[in-house]
């Protein structure tokens, strides 16, 4: 079981943590346990640090939320609003939803806290209701004791304490301060399921109103009083640094401009205005020399290279999984295939490029502005760069502008720690953007994957199956898990539910030398294609349908049966073609599944092939996320998966040549384009298993479902993403 699940299984324990001075709000605040060893290690009480959410209540009757998770376009807020209004019987609406500062009490991880995994909502869903039942207990004791009668004749309706018996009523704001001074109880009963008035329903976000008036604000938004804004260029290659600027006085001379910085690998303009700053650090010029570095990349490094390398690496496989005997029956089948599938480096190419603010105070303390989903990581960090201790820096996550996993703490990809070496150079507050340029050049890509398969089949489909992953995982590099417990390293590839009877996963280790990182959906991005892919060839091979050999394989699990029969009858019937479309286009279909992140899916996509490009014109979904909150929410995550599913497979990918990345802006980085991008349909099956992820789950069987579907079209199996470097002109 995952630190996650263990935090989302943890009964909460809620006790009162303070008070706000004015306005009467009532402050509510709960308690998870430690992870386990951290209270022996620092010495807290078994029961863990205390308030990983506040409620305030004011006495207008609205309601605010501090969020230990980040809001990044995922729809966290609204459902967030959703569940305490739900047990708190305050609509949504009247909710606002602030990111909660870094550090104790909030680290409900057990010291730290991360906004990733698709987790959010469901590690926090019964500390969020048990947050909401206890306010609204609160408030109804508040009015027994005021009208002198017992609490259980009292009850709610949204935002007011009722008395069905003399008709009195009082709204929560008016009992606000009153039950600010109760203690809080520790056990309140919540309500029946069949009673949610918002949970379960589509619920509007609550964050439109301030997104679509451009009230909204983000890192690269936020302004304090005094600062100056700095761009910074970085060397073209990771290990070199910067050796001198020839024109430096020149520059400096510039209209508005403070002062040049040579930095780690790179060369900063600290000026009053950001394009003075911008066309300062362009004039400059810079003399690049070897220096040291953490991850230094060879000069001679490409990604076509290390694709080769990948696939020429033995080494020992660090098993994963296993059943039954794989080599043996392997060695005894008289049908074996073999095939060797990758992937490619991806950006992150969020919409919001990174930008941090630094201050420094009269106080001694560090104030930080920035872009973040693991804040006390980042905290740490800002602490180590200025020489702080760590309590004396103060993280301000601010909304993201798009993210998929590039906001974690990896080394040399993020603007903080340059911000606060400028800010403490120059003595103001310092505000530090990359353009998309210096994003791309150090962006933490997806890793470029690679696995091999074998597969034996005999008359009844599948009997053996044997992947061994080659390279190196996001959480390998930065959590130093080892070769075979690293979960990103192989998922996709492990964790599947077919019933083969003979598997053996495994990892090979090798080293990436590009600074990687997690992307969304993680190894199911890339790892779901390659076996969803060869689970494909070996159908072919058995002489099977795809659909049916999958739905015999899962003969045993329901909920992947009715998922898998569910994305069949979305689709009007499996019909896997080529068969001829209305408008006299050969198409044929694809399916696929995946379980990541706690969901199921299963995805079938339509495509054809017009002048040698493949085009998809349609996609059908049906996810299986356990519990729900918002169904809009979870159609919109779909959507929004789909559209980069569909880019990655068509279009997407980062190469490297002389050890630097040749694209630095999208005119040489593909994505989807708005033609490409088809009709999408979502159903969401509600099996009633434990809740699960919404954010990443919907985009790993897209890949594989229109790779499928080129081969039932064409005939030509696709092993190597993207789409676009492959050949279709003959189909």
């Amino acid at each position: 079981m995952t630190l996650m699940q263990k935090l989302s299984r943890t009964p909460v324990n809620v006790s009162r943590r303070g008070f706000l001075r004015g306005a009467g709000a009532l402050v509510l605040s709960t308690t998870l346990p430690v992870r386990p060893g951290r209270a022996q290690q620092d010495g807290e009480a078994a029961s863990g640090p205390a308030v990983p959410a506040f409620l305030e209540l004011h006495d207008d009757g609205t309601a605010k939320l501090l969020s230990p998770f980040i809001e990044g376009g995922q729809g966290i807020y609204t459902t967030f609003a959703q569940t305490v209004g739900e047990e708190l019987d305050l609509a949504p609406e009247n909710f606002s939803v602030e990111i909660a500062p870094a550090g104790p009490p909030y680290d409900v991880m057990g010291g730290f806290r991360l906004t990733g995994g698709s987790a959010s909502t469901r590690t926090s869903y019964n500390l969020m209701r048990q947050l909401g039942a206890s306010a609204r207990a609160m408030l109804i004791e508040a009015a027994a004791r005021d009208w002198d009668v017992p609490a259980s004749e009292l009850t709610t309706e949204p935002g007011v304490v009722l008395h069905p018996a003399t008709g009195r009523s009082a709204p929560y704001g008016m009992l606000a301060k009153a039950a600010m001074d109760l203690p809080v109880p520790a056990d309140v009963p919540l309500r029946d399921p069949a009673d949610f008035r918002w949970i379960r329903t589509p619920v509007p976000r609550i964050d439109v109103r301030d997104k679509s008036t451009g009230q909204a604000k983000y890192s690269i938004d936020f302004e304090v009083e005094g600062m100056l804004l700095a761009a910074v260029r970085h060397a073209p290659r990771l290990g070199l640094a910067p050796a001198s600027v020839s024109n430096q006085a020149e520059i400096e001379a510039m209209r508005g401009v403070d002062s040049v910085h040579l930095l780690d690998g790179a060369v900063a303009v600290v000026a009053e205005k950001y394009w003075q700053a911008v066309r300062a650090v362009q004039e400059a010029q810079i003399e690049w020399t070897e220096g040291e570095a953490q991850y230094p990349m060879p000069a001679d490094f490409s990604s076509d290279a290390f694709r080769e390398t990948l696939a020429a690496t033995q080494g020992d496989l660090a098993e994963v999984e296993s059943t039954g005997d794989a080599e043996a029956a392997l060695q005894s089948a008289e049908t074996v295939i073999e095939a060797t599938y990758d992937a490619p480096f991806l950006v992150h190419g969020q919409i919001e490029p990174p930008s941090a603010t630094a201050r420094f105070n009269e106080d001694g303390t560090l104030d930080v502005w920035t872009t973040c989903q693991a804040p006390e990581m980042y905290q740490g960090t800002a602490a180590q760069v200025a020489g702080l201790e760590r309590d004396q820096v103060n993280i301000h996550s601010q909304m993201l502008g798009g993210f998929f996993g590039r906001h974690f703490l990896y080394a040399t990809a993020n603007p903080f720690p340059q911000a606060i070496q400028l800010a403490k150079a120059v003595g103001r507050p310092v505000k530090l953007i990359w353009t998309r340029e210096e994003d791309f050049l150090r962006d933490a890509p997806r890793p470029l994957g690679l696995a091999r398969f074998r597969g034996a089949v005999g008359p009844d489909g599948p009997v053996a199956l044997s992947a061994e992953v080659v390279g190196e995982g996001p959480t390998g590099r930065w959590y130093d898990a080892p070769a075979g417990q690293d979960a990103s390293a192989t998922e996709g590839i492990s964790g599947k539910s077919y019933a083969i009877p003979n598997t053996l996963i495994g990892q090979v280790f090798h080293p990436n030398p590009a600074v990687i990182g997690y992307w969304r959906a993680v190894g199911h991005s890339m790892h779901d294609f390659m076996y969803e892919g060869f689970l494909d060839e070996m159908a072919e091979a058995a002489q099977q349908d795809p659909f049916e050999m999958r739905r015999a394989l899962l003969s045993g699990n329901e909920r992947l049966s009715t998922l898998l029969e569910a994305v069949g009858t979305l689709s009007g019937g499996w019909q896997p073609g080529p068969y001829a479309a209305e408008d006299g286009s050969q198409r044929a279909r694809g399916v696929a599944m995946a379980s990541p992140f706690g969901s199921e899916a299963a995805a079938i996509s339509e495509v054809s092939v017009d002048g040698g490009e493949v085009h998809v014109h349609r996609v059908w979904v049906a996810i299986d996320p356990g519990q729900i909150v918002n169904p809009a929410i979870v159609e919109a995550q779909v959507q929004s998966a789909v559209a980069l599913g569909v880019s990655q497979t068509l279009v997407e990918e980062l190469t490297y040549e002389n050890g630097e990345p040749t694209a630095r802006n999208f005119d040489r980085y593909s994505i989807l384009r708005p033609d490409q991008m088809p009709e999408v349909q979502v159903e969401i099956v509600e099996s009633g298993a434990p809740m699960g992820g919404v954010g990443e789950p919907g985009l790993p069987a897209v890949g594989p479902s229109i790779v499928n579907a080129v081969a039932r079209l064409t005939g030509q199996r696709v092993r190597s993403l993207p789409l676009s470097r492959h050949d279709f002109g003959g189909a």
